[in-house]
């Protein structure tokens, strides 16, 4: 069993090894033991993941940071793997409150988590690059000298603003702070993914099944991404075919659904390894 401190360092070292990787995003600690089962080497947390799992919309006025990373410490425990915690906008306006979130991210067994740019304010849905920057700073901070990998997102695309250039200039500023990755989700096409990758210098983040074109881990590479995360989607896939199966009894009075089923012997064994 890692401890925090090589689960970090192995986290550290996939971003440091040339080679694009995917971490998908799990919404429970059901969901990580499955994922970390099926071979991926770290994985991250997802608020809409969460939201949908508990009757909530993902939004910044339904979740509250301590159910967040109570979901989040879930995940972390769960799986033997690095975990990235989704720490929407650190919960709060002030540089102060990113910073106790990533220490109190850490505590819950994170070695990474994801800080954005967006306000939940309708009338300023994104704050201004100075402030955003503070904000990353305190954050950059308070990850100083604890196993915690940081990344800054610019959330320009999914809030109506597709500008790429202001996009680029905020992950700039956001690395001159010190951010060790920076990601810009809802991206239109693989030529603006490589745009922004051209432009910074530290690792992409880019999240697939999320809007815009649709790519795969080999366009996704040569583009120059380091790292590819899921988002809501896997939790969103999943709630599909739970969709698809009651429409199938309502309809048609069958279960053949049951056929495609996640066979309830190896979920059992699954499940309970490692548990007393």
């Amino acid at each position: 069993m890692q401890t925090q401190v090589e689960k970090f360092e192995t986290f550290r070292a996939l971003h440091q090894q040339g080679e694009t990787f995917v971490m998908p995003n799990a919404w429970d600690a059901g969901s990580a033991v499955i994922l970390a089962a099926m071979g991926f080497r770290a994985l991250a947390t997802t608020s809409a993941g969460y939201a949908f799992s508990v009757a909530k919309r993902d939004s910044f006025a339904e979740l509250s940071r301590a159910e967040v990373l109570r979901n989040a410490g879930q995940i972390a425990n769960a799986a033997e793997l690095p975990v990235s915690a989704d720490l929407e906008n650190g919960f709060g306006h002030l540089p102060q409150d990113c910073a106790e979130t990533v220490i109190e991210a850490v505590e819950t067994g994170a070695v990474g988590g994801a800080i954005e740019d967006a306000t939940g304010e309708a009338e300023r849905p994104i704050y201004e690059i100075s402030e955003a920057v503070d904000r990353i700073s305190a954050a950059v901070e308070a990850a100083r000298g604890r196993p915690f990998l940081l990344t800054a997102r610019a959330e320009n695309f999914l809030w109506g603003r597709p500008d790429l250039k202001d996009t680029i200039r905020r992950l700039q500023a956001f690395s001159e702070a010190g951010a060790d990755v920076l990601y810009a989700p809802g991206l239109p096409d693989l030529a603006a993914v490589r745009t922004l990758c051209s432009e910074v210098d530290k690792p992409v983040n880019v999240v697939a099944g999320l809007q815009g074109e649709v790519l795969n881990v080999a366009e996704l590479s040569e583009a120059g991404v380091t790292r590819i995360s899921t988002g809501g989607s896997l939790a969103r896939a999943a709630l599909g075919a739970l969709r698809r199966a009651g429409e199938e009894i309502l309809q048609e009075g069958s279960f053949a659904y049951a056929a495609k089923a996640y066979p309830g012997g190896e979920l059992a064994s699954l499940m309970s390894r490692g548990q007393a």
